[in-house]
């Protein structure tokens, strides 16, 4: 379990980066548990725009996105694509994978949210770890939800506080 003073000193970054914005009723919750997130690790969050898919393939769009994604990642971050097919990881198990890298040589990670046509084949050749939220698909809002919140709760796991309660 990592100490709660001095947060900052065991923080890994965290980067997500998504495609759109969140936008709608979940978009309060969004940013209330990306800010709570943020207490946690140092957190950036990163928004690439949509491709417009009026004259384009759902490949030419997914690699468009992918594109747009890859340049706002830096080089030395672990690439972890959120898709169907990943694998999924409970929490505990996500609060231990992140305390890794915050104790290890890692600088950082950057967990990846696709549009609606997914990740493109770039953005999943460049990812080290593939995870799934759900073997549903999600809309882009909602998997950054859910990430934000997980990412929260491997916080207060980590810090051994009551949140967590599974």
């Amino acid at each position: 379990m990592l100490p709660a003073e001095n947060a900052e000193a065991w923080a890994v970054k965290v980067m997500v980066v998504v495609v759109g914005k969140a936008r709608g009723v979940l978009a309060e919750a969004v940013r209330e548990y990306e800010h709570r997130a943020g207490r946690y690790w140092k957190l950036e969050v990163v928004e690439v725009g949509q491709e417009s898919a009026r004259s384009l393939s759902a490949e030419q769009v997914k690699a468009a996105e992918a594109k747009r994604i890859l340049d706002r990642i830096p080089v030395h971050l672990e690439v972890v694509a959120l898709t169907r097919d990943g694998n999924g990881m409970h929490s505990p198990a996500l609060a231990r994978w992140l305390e890794n890298r915050s104790v290890g040589a890692m600088p950082g990670v950057a967990f990846v949210i696709g549009g609606a046509f997914g990740l493109g084949d770039a953005v999943l050749d460049r990812s080290r770890t593939r995870l799934s939220l759900s073997d549903m698909t999600l809309p882009h809002e909602m998997a950054r939800l859910f990430l934000a919140e997980q990412l929260y709760r491997a916080g207060t796991i980590l810090r051994g506080e009551p949140y967590h309660k599974g």
